[in-house]
This record gives structure tokens, sequence and C-alpha cells, in this order.
């Protein structure tokens, strides 16, 4: 199985800045896509970012020109840049990767989530 390991959330005042990781391990041929997701209590998960193979990146309106999606396709790893944070941005984060294993059949994974809360 493609497994994911998130790291990086945590408590932050309102303006601060915070960097969440995630690394995909396991029998990979490719990745796809690599996408960030938050969910809030009593809310529907929401697409934060996603970053696709060529690069090409989409955003939530809510998070647009504060936050940036990258990714290092060497080590397998999603980054998400959130700066200027507001209250409305606490919620538990999950990274999404897809693409194709090494026996040539699709994968979709998703990670254990991280905490970000932000304090006002």
């Amino acid at each position: 199985q493609v497994q994911l390991v998130e790291s990086g959330g945590g408590l932050v005042q309102v303006g601060g800045s915070l960097r969440l990781s995630c690394r995909a391990s396991g029998s990979i041929f490719s990745i796809n896509t690599m996408g960030w997701y938050r969910q809030a209590p009593g809310k529907q998960r929401e697409l934060v970012a996603v970053i696709m193979s060529g690069g090409d990146t989409n955003y939530a309106e809510s998070v647009k020109g504060r936050f940036t999606i990258s990714r290092d396709n060497a080590k397998n790893t999603v980054y998400l840049q959130m700066n200027s944070l507001k209250p409305e941005d606490t919620a538990v984060y999950y990274c999404n990767v897809n693409g194709i294993r090494s026996v040539f059949r699709h994968f979709d994974s998703w990670g254990q989530g991280t905490q970000v809360t932000v304090s006002s």
C-alpha cells in the first residue's frame, strides 16, 4: 500500500504561519496529483489546494494569496505553506496523493490528518 505521513500542524496565532508536509512511501511508479483538504467540526471536507504532475495548481478561493502548495518529486513529498492564518482556517488538514503503483495499478491514498488551530 502507498502510505502518507503528515507533519507540521499545530497552534498558531492570527496572522502567523505554518508549513505542512506530507511524504508518500510504498511501491510507487509515478504520482499524478497531490493535494490538501481540510475539515472543520460540523462541516464537509473541502479542497484547499492541489498540484498536478506538470506543476499547475488550484486553490480554494478562501486561501488564494495566502497559501502555497509545492511538491518535491524526488522525495514524493508535498508541502503547504500557510501564511496570514485566520481563525476560519482552523481544521484537520488531510493530504491526498494519487498515481500509479509499481505494479501498474492506480492508487488514491489519504494521510492521517494533522490539526491546525488558529487562535483569535
